[in-house]
């Protein structure tokens, strides 16, 4: 498997890229690339790079761009993850880890009614965010939104079709049939903290366009519905696969 860097926008100037001095020690200690190496360097913005060392010290890391794709490993349509923020951090991460690899394109953090904590470390975020990115193949680093309401997230998407998950009921359809009246739509999929949203919450997304929709008779942790869900979209909204790249 090729190991993949990541190197923003900025750091590129023309064909020539330098790599940061944490992916410098990654590519040239730790695998021992050397001058002449091609390696691929992703920019967070959609370009894939094929890149040939020129410059390899353990300071700095420099290369000629030779080949440039766009968009390798992104999804055909945009897919917003809303989810309530967690008590404990560490789920909230590996969720964020998790739905980076399967194509969300952005995230939002939600402070609801039964949200216990409101703040989250946004650097630390993104750094998993970007490990994420460079892990799966992906060449377009999904947005980080601020906090927000549930129903804030949705005002602020009015182009995505809003889909908010909540449990089961008489009249409530499952997350495919929600998924399958907007086959071509980008989605909005909203999940709740522990204990979910509360009724006032659905009833104003609903107010304000969004299909609730359950995932099945089983309570689910936060991480393990908004996971599941995104599963659901990705095989759902045909989402192209990544796909392999060689060097």
């Amino acid at each position: 498997m090729t190991t993949t860097f990541y190197a923003s926008p900025e750091q590129f100037h023309g064909t020539r890229v330098v790599l940061s001095p944490d992916e410098t020690r990654h590519a040239v200690r730790a695998l021992r690339h050397d001058v002449g190496d091609n390696i691929v360097v992703v920019d967070g913005v959609g370009g894939w790079h094929r890149v040939r060392l020129e410059q390899t010290d353990t300071r700095k890391a420099m290369g000629t761009v030779v080949e440039t794709r766009h968009e390798v490993g992104e999804p055909q349509r945009p897919f917003i993850l809303a989810v309530g923020l967690v008590k404990k951090r560490s789920r909230y991460e590996t969720l964020v880890e998790k739905a980076v690899e399967l194509g969300i394109t952005t995230l939002i953090p939600l402070v609801t009614e039964r949200t216990e904590r409101s703040r989250l470390r946004r650097d630390r975020l993104q750094n998993i965010m970007t490990a994420a990115l460079k892990q799966c193949g992906r060449s377009r680093l999904p947005a980080l939104a601020a906090p927000c309401s549930l129903s804030q997230a949705i005002a602020q998407h009015p182009r995505q079709a809003p889909i908010c998950l909540h449990e089961t009921g008489p009249d409530r359809m499952s997350l495919p049939e929600a998924l399958s009246t907007r086959p071509r739509q980008g989605v909005l999929l909203a999940v709740g903290p522990e204990g979910g949203f509360t009724r006032r919450e659905v009833a104003l997304a609903e107010r304000a366009g969004a299909r609730v929709a359950h995932l099945g008779p089983r309570r689910l942790r936060t991480e393990t519905a908004a996971l599941a869900a995104a599963s659901t979209v990705v095989a759902l909204q045909h989402v192209d696969p990544v796909p392999g790249v060689s060097l």
